[in-house]
């Protein structure tokens, strides 16, 4: 519902992938990396320019949004204290956004460097990583906040 209020017909991304857009620019340009996004004209995505070569493009499943509400999801599902709870998705949220900018950073920078990397690192290694931190969240979740942590099975 949130993206269907976006209009993909002019190739508009939505505003939480422009704000990562951003930050990912912004992060390489913290790092005198010669970054900045463009609007692409073919699709709703931003396209990162890095040393003047167009290297990658950030849509929609970039934002890492999709991964957030899934976190979220499993920490409600298995329910903790009120102020643990709603402290715990606060801060996992943030930690995977901040992790997902980051990731898209060195993703433009690896393959800028790499390009024969490609499958490698966007394929498998950036989303073992951010999947792997979900997991860990997890993990922690349930075992330190949940109303079900210590009790057995």
């Amino acid at each position: 519902m949130y993206l269907g209020t976006f209009n993909a017909a002019a190739f508009e991304p939505d505003i939480f992938t422009q704000h990562v857009a951003w930050q990912t620019e912004r992060l390489l340009q913290l790092f005198n990396a010669d970054a900045y996004i463009v609007p692409n004209p073919h699709e709703a995505g931003l396209k990162l320019v890095y040393n003047g070569k167009y290297i990658a493009r950030i849509i929609e499943g970039c934002n890492a949004l999709s991964v957030i509400i899934l976190f979220i999801s499993f920490v409600i599902a298995f329910t903790g204290k009120l102020r643990q709870t709603v402290l715990f998705i606060v801060f996992g949220s943030v930690l995977i956004h901040v992790l997902n900018v980051g990731r898209i950073a060195l993703l433009g920078y690896g393959l800028y460097h790499f390009p024969k990397q490609e499958h490698l690192m966007h394929g498998v290694l950036f989303p073992l990583f951010i999947y792997g931190v979900v997991f860990l969240l997890w993990i922690i979740w349930v075992n330190k906040f949940s109303l079900y942590a210590g009790k057995t099975v």
